[in-house]
């Protein structure tokens, strides 16, 4: 396994190998992926723009109504047939980039090493917290707790939940496992929630690339195309002593 070694950075600092190759691919795909599955999501809400629990559309009495009348239909994805179709080919793509991911992730060892926080990282959680609230966001080595248990939740909790309920809403799946509609009370009540998790994983992005262009937009794009981050070793931070637990002496990452 190949060793990356940090190397002296301008003003004193260290740049690091933080993100592999199959991390930064899959990002870039993803980032098409869920411009498209957004833009032809909206499209396909638009032609019935209302959120039901149950099993059937009852008309009269949505849980939740949107007026998306004004709703601009955003080229190449104009009419609800062409929306689905862009929507089901860029879910899979979706997929088998998120299982490319997983697979790697899972035998480098990636969840386990970067994003699954230490018990000094969880006790600073608070203190994390306060710093961002300060708008202070030091560029050290590991993903602070925040970031760890953001990622952890998107790709654990969010995904599988988006992929299960757009699943359900399929009458050729339900053929194969009927115990999804079961399982999340009806096709409607799988609808409502892959809205939701929609929702949340929209709003999970609109966070993360504010972050990204506060905590300094240049050194995390930079990471995201070539993997080199650049890190302050001088930088106070209530975490920073933390991240020596799954660091090794040499400051080397596969």
């Amino acid at each position: 396994m190949r060793l990356h070694k940090d190397v002296p950075a301008p003003g004193g600092k260290v740049s690091v190998y933080r993100h592999t190759t199959t991390v930064r691919v899959t990002h870039w795909l993803n980032v098409i992926c869920v411009l498209f599955l957004v833009l032809s999501g909206i499209n396909i809400l638009a032609a019935h723009p209302a959120l039901y629990w149950g099993s059937q559309s009852t008309f009269g009495d949505p849980w939740l109504r949107f007026d998306l009348t004004h709703w601009p239909k955003w080229p190449p994805v104009r009419d609800l047939a062409t929306a689905r179709n862009y929507h089901f080919f860029f879910a899979w793509v979706f997929v088998i980039n998120g299982v490319i991911y997983l697979a790697v992730g899972f035998l480098r060892r990636h969840f386990a090493r970067e994003l699954t926080p230490t018990k000094a990282e969880l006790r600073s959680l608070p203190q994390v917290a306060k710093e961002h609230a300060r708008f202070h966001f030091p560029h050290v080595r590991r993903y602070n707790p925040i970031q760890q248990l953001s990622y952890l939740a998107v790709i654990f909790v969010l995904l599988p939940l988006m992929l299960m309920t757009g699943l359900t809403m399929s009458p050729a799946f339900n053929a194969i496992a009927p115990w999804m509609l079961d399982l999340f009370g009806g096709r409607q009540s799988a609808r409502t929630i892959h809205f939701i998790s929609a929702a949340l994983i929209v709003l999970f992005i609109f966070v993360h690339v504010a972050l990204v262009i506060l905590a300094g937009f240049w050194n995390n794009l930079r990471s995201m195309i070539t993997g080199r981050y650049v890190v302050d070793p001088e930088a106070p931070s209530s975490f920073a002593k933390a991240t020596e637990d799954k660091t090794n002496p040499a400051g080397e990452r596969s």
